[in-house]
């Protein structure tokens, strides 16, 4: 499947190819205006459209937080459109890309399409705004927003060598939690803390977070290491006795493909760390959760006694 969005000016391709040749990013050329569009776009809402909107808005609620918090509300405002779009952006190719969905183990390696590319383009994008927000507010963001930035702009790079784009796809629906993730927190600035509809939000934040990333990031998890066993086993593989020779087609002819073992042994040493991080995330969540909302159970419990007090005293 091609490219959705508009083709790269070819300015933009040629100033970005040295840099790309030099890093081994042999697609980043085709989708750099992706990048920065990305960049800009998420730049566009954090500082010119999420003030005005969320004053408007909630004028009692943003209107009074101060400064420092304000920033905040922003990141999180514009994480929330990021997470919504690329969510949904990421299914969409994934039910529509026919290439992608005929891939064998060597494709869902080595394979590319432009669509898949777009995606890497846009999830990039967003990592270097995070990266550039949290360096412009690195006082108030700290360490760990920019820590995090890096690494996922660094994880998001290799997609662009391609290497496993087939998989990054399944992986970005990890964030499928994160809108939820991100209304939890306008409730507690709201002051909404402990309301039933934070509760509510909060149940489906669990089932999205546990449902995504425990049960299918694990999953899709145990589907890549198989294929990268398969070929890190192999002798290496011949573009041209694929089925499909047209997701091979960025490597200008090539040669064999193989994997370097510290290629692999890094991604699965990042991806299991990352898993095991989920789990320990996941029972934090429900730690809060619980803590959150003990009046809530409590009620409960107390609703049912006097209920059945009640239908005791009328038998």
């Amino acid at each position: 499947m091609k490219d959705p969005f508009f083709p790269p000016p070819q300015f933009l391709s040629r100033a970005t190819q040295p840099i790309a040749d030099y890093l081994g990013l042999i697609t980043l050329p085709f989708h750099v205006h992706e990048v920065l569009l990305g960049w800009a776009c998420y730049q566009l809402i954090f500082s010119v459209l999420s003030p005005p909107l969320s004053s408007w808005l909630f004028s009692k609620g943003y209107g009074s937080l101060p400064a420092r918090s304000k920033i905040g509300w922003d990141v999180h405002v514009t994480s929330f459109i990021q997470s919504t779009f690329i969510t949904l952006f990421s299914l969409y190719i994934i039910w529509t890309d026919e290439e992608r969905g005929a891939m064998d183990w060597a494709g869902r390696i080595w394979g590319y399409t432009g669509a898949g590319g777009a995606v890497q383009g846009m999830v990039g994008g967003y990592f270097l705004w995070d990266v550039w927000v949290s360096i412009q507010h690195y006082n108030i963001l700290g360490f760990g927003s920019l820590a995090h930035g890096i690494s996922a702009l660094l994880v998001t790079a290799l997609g662009f060598f391609p290497f496993a784009n087939y998989y990054g796809l399944y992986f970005i629906l990890y964030e499928i939690s994160t809108p939820f993730l991100n209304i939890h927190w306008f409730f507690d600035k709201l002051k909404m803390t402990g309301s039933r509809v934070q509760l509510y939000n909060g149940i489906i934040l669990l089932l999205a977070f546990f449902g995504g990333r425990v049960v299918w990031g694990n999953y899709q998890s145990f589907r890549i290491y198989s294929d990268l066993w398969t070929a890190l086993h192999s002798s290496g593989y011949d573009p041209r006795l694929a089925k499909d020779s047209a997701l091979y087609d960025y490597r200008n002819g090539g040669g064999i493909l193989t994997l370097s073992p510290w290629l692999a042994v890094v991604y699965v040493a990042s991806n299991t760390l990352l898993n095991l991080l989920n789990l320990y995330w996941f029972s934090k969540m429900v730690q809060a959760l619980r803590k959150r909302f003990p009046a809530t159970e409590a009620s409960a419990a107390k609703s049912i006694v006097t209920s059945k007090g009640s239908r005791e005293h009328v038998d």
